[in-house]
């Protein structure tokens, strides 16, 4: 592990946030030279909050209807967490899209983890969109943020092979424990100063990946 120390990160989360204690147990487990700094949640009873403050984190709830538009919201979550100076925002489950200013203020230093093979189904309903396209193989991806939807440059990928009794919630279950996975190991790679968003294309041990690096599951 690094002598550095270790990179502030604020998570952004709207539900159970499994990715979030993911990326608590690698620093729990002496695995992480990051450190979370605090967790926002758009939506009041994300069990994540509760996931936070029990490993001693600051857990916000910033309320989107307290807001007369997505800017106004994203300029006062924006402003929240700036007071925790994070040298990287994670989106874990984060299901509100963020404004162009929101992404320009955090700029080249936000990722998202995204339950498909990036560039494929964008958006939501991943599974069932990927089933219903009778894929072979599918996924998650940890992918820069610009202000294209799932646009931004994908890093790391998790592959799986689509079974042929395969349900939308075996799949969802398969791909989210791949999810675990690769979102510490981006995170790492992030904070270790090895991986950077540069003119738009990511850039790992100082050359421009042409393709995600690739986690193969069962």
């Amino acid at each position: 592990m690094s002598t550095d120390p270790p990179l502030p990160v604020v998570v952004l989360i709207s539900g159970e946030g499994t990715n979030l204690q993911a990326l608590i147990d690698a620093i729990q487990n002496d695995l992480a030279n990051y450190a979370i700094v605090a967790v926002f949640s758009d939506r009041a009873d994300a069990r994540g909050l509760e996931r936070a403050r029990k490993a001693g984190i600051p857990a916000h709830h910033v309320d989107p209807s307290s807001y007369s538009s997505r800017e106004t919201f994203d300029q006062a979550l924006a402003d929240a967490i700036y007071q925790y100076e994070p040298g990287l925002l994670v989106l874990a489950g984060f299901m509100r899209i963020l404004s162009p200013g929101f992404v320009a203020r955090f700029a080249d230093r936000i990722l998202n983890i995204h339950p498909s093979l990036l560039p494929k189904f964008k958006g939501l309903r991943t599974h069932q969109r990927a089933l219903a396209a009778a894929e072979t193989e599918h996924g998650a991806t940890v992918h820069f943020v610009t202000a294209e939807l799932d646009g931004g440059p994908a890093v790391i990928q998790y592959r799986i092979r689509v079974g042929e009794t395969e349900t939308e919630d075996s799949l969802s279950a398969r791909v989210h424990q791949g999810e675990y996975i690769i979102l510490p190991r981006a995170v790492g790679l992030f904070a270790e100063g090895r991986l950077r968003l540069e003119s738009g294309r990511a850039i790992l041990d100082g050359e421009a990946l042409q393709a995600p690096a690739r986690v193969n599951g069962e």
